[in-house]
């Protein structure tokens, strides 16, 4: 099945939000990390979605490149045909684009949509996030409407935020923030929805606590009763119709209890990263400490070039990341609910 096509997508949000579930959010950032991604959906049969974030395109265009939407294009392409052997739904999403980066990042890929959409393909991405997070919620929601507008005209779906999620990522640090810019409130859920709806659809991440990276059972005060009040407070105001796909950032690390609650507070799809680059890396560790004397040419010897092949220990590496992968799926209620249809 190629890349999820715009009604697809939006079929995906839509059973999700009716059935009581999420789709996981993997960052990648090479074919390796794409590859145990697929693997997972397929293997739980769960639809699932993709993104790219600017440090991962960065990364994916090579040290001597070092351009981020370029990275975010090469990733993409490469998706779109691997998916093409799988028999689930796989959308591609884009994830933190700063204020700063919107021209540098976020018009490039969708100059490249529109290209495509051109050629009588789809856009090259099903979504992308806007975190205006950084800036006042006034021109936060200035700078969305016109990138929800642009996205619209390309069938592509915006994320927003509003409030700050904290920790560190990709180099952008929220950790100093006082503790109420975490959470967003009520008010700001109805701002966003008042903005936004009248132009296209958007997902929406409204913070509750949530952090980014690794942290200790107990380290970090998730609140997702803020999400069911702001809910609450939309619904009160603009009808059961109102209520939006909010979605859940900083999974990694999170307690299995507050994962399930926030899906019942209309959470649809939730980022994991950090877990996920622990167990494509664990695995490799494994590998090189047990054949140390393979991998390393030592005191004049030549080595076991089956163990340094970058092979040996990727493979490895894709299946670690895949396994994760499936329980995030479990934990979301995904496993098992797949909404493709072969033709």
């Amino acid at each position: 099945m190629p890349i999820a096509t715009p009604a697809q997508y939006r079929a995906m949000l839509d059973a999700a939000q009716k059935g009581g579930y999420a789709y996981p959010a993997i960052n990648v950032t090479s074919i390796t990390t794409i590859n145990g991604a697929l693997r997972a959906f397929a293997e739980s049969k769960s639809d699932g979605i993709i993104q790219v974030s600017t440090g991962g395109g960065k990364f994916a265009s090579g040290t001597c490149v070092g351009n981020e939407a370029f990275g975010a294009i090469v990733l993409a392409e490469a998706a779109h045909r691997l998916a093409e052997k799988y028999d689930v739904l796989i959308a591609l999403h884009t994830d933190h684009c700063h204020p700063n980066m919107v021209e540098p990042f976020l018009k490039p890929l969708l100059q490249a949509s529109r290209e495509r959409i051109a050629e009588g393909k789809g856009p090259l991405f099903q979504s992308h996030m806007f975190d205006g997070s950084v800036v006042s919620l006034e021109e936060n929601l200035a700078i969305s409407k016109g990138l929800l507008k642009e996205c619209a005209e390309l069938d592509i779906i915006l994320e927003v935020e509003a409030g700050c999620v904290g920790g560190e990522e990709d180099g952008h640090d929220t950790s100093g923030l006082p503790a109420d810019k975490l959470y967003t409130t009520p008010e700001d859920m109805v701002d966003v929805y008042e903005a936004l709806s009248p132009i296209g659809r958007f997902l929406f991440a409204a913070t509750f606590g949530n952090v980014h990276g690794a942290y200790k059972p107990g380290a970090v005060k998730l609140k997702p009763t803020i999400l069911r009040d702001g809910q609450a407070a939309v619904v009160a105001k603009h009808g059961a119709a109102a209520e939006m796909d909010l979605v859940f950032h900083g999974g990694s690390g999170s307690d299995l209890d507050d994962i399930r609650e926030t899906l019942g507070y209309g959470v649809v799809k939730m980022n994991i990263d950090t877990d996920t680059q622990y167990a494509f890396t664990r695995p490799i560790v494994t590998h090189l400490l047990q054949n140390i004397e393979g991998v390393l040419k030592i005191d004049g010897e030549v080595g076991d070039k089956k163990q340094y092949d970058p092979r040996s220990y990727l493979k490895k590496a894709e299946i670690g990341l895949a396994n994760r992968l499936k329980i995030a799926c479990d934990d979301l209620l995904s496993t098992g609910k797949t909404i493709y249809v072969k033709a």
